[in-house]
């Protein structure tokens, strides 16, 4: 489980803005923040659906990472 926390974590990081992309260009354009984590809820549910998980386990799976602080709370 762990394991698949952090391959999510880790696809919304690059869904939200690309680690290797931002470290790029980063160097070429200091001024662009770069979105870090908590991350929007759409983004990970977005995620999810990319990486094949039913809608019912994809959210499942983003308010896991909502309680662990690496995913913003849905907007209601």
């Amino acid at each position: 489980m762990r394991r698949m926390s952090m391959a999510l974590a880790l696809a919304v990081a690059v869904a939200a803005g690309g680690l290797g992309v931002a470290a790029a260009t980063a160097q070429a354009a200091p001024a662009s923040p770069v979105q870090g984590p908590p991350f929007p809820y759409a983004d990970c549910i977005k995620a999810t659906a990319q990486h094949g998980e039913s809608r019912a386990y994809g959210k499942w799976h983003c308010d896991q990472l909502v309680k662990r602080g690496w995913v913003k709370p849905p907007k209601r």
